[in-house]
Order: structure tokens, then C-alpha cells, then sequence
């Protein structure tokens, strides 16, 4: 059936009006392209980090997710803009005389300065393995690539959790037998690893991908991706000794990525799209508690697109810096302001 004029009408304005509101939100600082024209057609699952030298982003990009010619790719920033992105890892195995695609970049810098990679290899994320690299001059330069143990991924897609006594713990999971979660730690990415038991019922609630919220000394939240339309959560409150049975949140989850960071003023900030079977809107909320959270700034929000996998940091200087996937194409940088953020009452889930 025809659209008449004035409901053609009707539409642009209401669009019209929904990117002014967007680009008017005052929390929003800059919204930008890491690279504007990638040198492969396919750009996902990035990472963003800060050194002191600037911002570092990482993402894997190549022809199509599980290509072969998908690798890590790493771009720059030191404060006057993303430098053309360079390949930091790659799947080629010597020994197999083969190439496999790479995975979901993970860039943390550890407290005694230490800028770690992990990464992904493998024909599929049933089957794949963890890597890590190391860099002592902030990504200027790399040592060997090291396999983690065998049954290890180390952080499998958002960014660990440092201690004061150097113990990294990550979130992890696995897909080969059920989405499942659970935990890895180290203090040592190129030693010695170890790792909880699996801590979801796959069946009820299959989850993967966590995301960690450490909000006291004892109390310990993990937000995770599942199949079940929800973001699912996990409590710890004896510092991740135990933990209680796997629930879901009131938050939508299209069956796609997500990420938080504690926030210095104490409350917790989360990037994720408020759908539970559409990733083209994409979504910021905020949380004094983890429990109960509020609706901030609508990053995206265009019907028949993807905008997905975010990632999620505080810099020294307060603001919050977002990366994600944009159509499957590039990788877009969001930096808010957390002082000047508007939040409201959640709305329900789309659609």
C-alpha cells in the first residue's frame, strides 16, 4: 500500500527530529570513524585502550567474519587523530601451512605499564584458542606471540579485571558444548593460568561473553550476552569465591556483545543494544547499584543496520571513550562526558 505525502512527511520529521535530539546530547563530547576507509571491506569486535602516549584501538577486520585473511588490526591516537591501522597479528600457523581467521581483540594495560594483547585464532569460535602478545613501549613494538594453554581463551571478548597483588581476571566462555561462562586468571599471561568451574546452566540461560563490574572489596558482577533475549547477570559476594545461579537483568539483549566500566564516581556505565532481536540500535545506561539502571544517550538507531560490540573505557581525564562495530563496515569512537549525561526511566524493550 502507498504511502501518502503526509505520512512521508510525518516520517522524515520524526527522523529529522531524532538525530538533532542525538547530536544535541550534551554528554556526547565527539562522534567519529577510527578510519574512515578501511583497507578490507569488513571491520568487528574492537578494543580500545589508553597508554600514555594516547589511545590505542584494535578490532579484526578481512574480507568476512571467519576468512582467512581476517586479522588483528591496531590504530593510534595521540591526541591529533587515528593513524592508518596496521596489521598486529595474523592467523598463520607455520607448522599446519595454513591460515586461519582471528577473533575479538581484548588491549589492557596492566598496572606496571605492560600493554597486553589477547586475541583469538581458529575456523570457528566452537574450536578457537587464545593468544596473547605483549608490549613493553605501548604498542610501538611486540614480543613473540604466545598460545595460552590448552582450554584457555583469557579474556574472551571484554577487557579483564586487575588486583592490587597483579592477578588478571578475565571473563571467559566457551560454545563448543552450550554457551557457558566462566573465569580465568593469571598473574602471568605468558605462565601459569588457571580458571573457575563453569558457572551457567547452559541449558537455561546460554551466555557468553562477560563483562566484569567490581563494585566493593567483596561485591562482583558479571553482565553477559545470551540467546534468551535478556542480559543475563552473575553476584558474587565473597570477592568471586562463589557464585550465585546465573539471572537475567531487565535489559534487552538482541543475542549480541556488550560492555561496562566502573566509573570513578562510583556509579556503573553499560553499552548494549535495548532490543531483545535487533542490533540496530544502540544504547547507554547507567547504574549507582548494577541493579536498577537508567537510560543515557541513544548511540545509534537506524532500522536494517548493524551496530554492535562495544567497548567501554574511563581516561585519566574523566571522559568515556566507546568503540563498536558500524554496519559491519568501520569502527566508530564515542566520547562522553559522564558529568553532563541525561538519564531517564528505562523505556521497555524493543521491538
Amino acid at each position: 500500500m502507498k504511502r501518502s505525502f503526509s505520512g512521508v512527511l510525518a516520517g522524515t520529521v520524526a527522523l529529522v527530529a531524532l538525530l538533532c535530539a542525538r547530536a544535541a546530547d550534551p554528554a556526547i563530547v565527539k562522534s567519529e570513524f577510527i578510519v574512515e576507509n578501511p583497507p578490507f571491506p569488513s571491520s568487528h569486535a574492537s578494543t580500545i585502550v589508553e597508554t600514555p602516549e594516547g589511545l590505542l584501538a584494535a578490532w579484526f577486520g578481512g574480507t568476512r567474519e571467519r576468512a582467512t585473511d581476517v586479522s588483528i588490526w591496531l590504530s593510534r591516537n595521540d591526541g591529533s587523530g587515528w593513524s592508518v591501522p596496521e596489521e598486529v597479528a595474523n592467523g598463520v600457523d607455520v607448522k599446519q601451512r595454513r591460515r586461519f581467521p582471528c577473533w575479538n581483540p581484548v588491549l589492557f594495560r596492566r598496572i606496571n605499564g605492560d600493554l597486553l594483547l589477547f586475541y583469538k585464532v581458529g575456523p570457528s569460535p566452537e574450536s578457537w584458542w587464545g593468544m596473547v602478545r605483549l608490549s613493553e613501549d605501548d604498542g610501538r613494538t611486540w614480543s613473540k606471540v604466545k598460545r595460552l594453554p590448552r582450554g584457555y581463551v583469557g579474556p574472551v571478548r571484554n577487557k579483564p579485571i586487575e588486583f592490587p597483588d597483579g592477578k588478571l581476571v578475565c571473563g571467559a566462555s566457551t560454545e563448543n558444548k552450550g554457551w557457558r561462562v566462566h573465569l580465568e586468571w593469571t598473574k602471568n599471561p605468558f605462565g601459569v593460568w588457571e580458571r573457575s568451574p563453569t558457572l551457567n546452566n547452559a541449558e537455561t540461560f546460554a551466555a557468553i561473553q562477560p563483562t566484569i563490574l567490581v563494585h566493593s572489596d567483596r561485591d562482583i558482577q558479571m553482565l553477559c550476552r545470551s540467546k534468551q533475549g535478556w542480559i543475563t547477570e552473575l553476584w558474587s559476594t565473597n570477592a568471586g569465591l562463589t557464585w550465585m545461579p546465573m539471572t537475567r537483568t531487565r535489559l534487552p539483549n538482541p543475542n549480541s556483545s556488550v560492555d561496562a566500566v566502573k566509573l570513578r564516581d562510583g556509579r556503573s556505565l553499560l553499552v548494549y543494544n535495548h532490543s531483545r532481536d535487533s542490533r540496530s540500535v544502540l544504547n547507554v545506561a547507567v547504574s549507582e547499584d548494577g541493579k536498577k539502571w537508567l537510560m543515557g544517550p541513544v548511540l545509534e538507531n537506524e532500522p536494517g543496520s548493524e551496530f554492535s560490540y562495544p567497548a567501554v573505557i574511563e581516561t585519566a581525564d574523566g571522559l568515556v571513550h566507546i568503540t563498536y562495530t558500524w554496519k559491519r563496515q568501520r569502527i566508530k569512537h564515542v566520547v562522553l562526558d559522564p558529568a553532563k549525561l541525561v538519564l531517564r526511566e528505562m523505556p521497555a524493550a524493543r521491538p
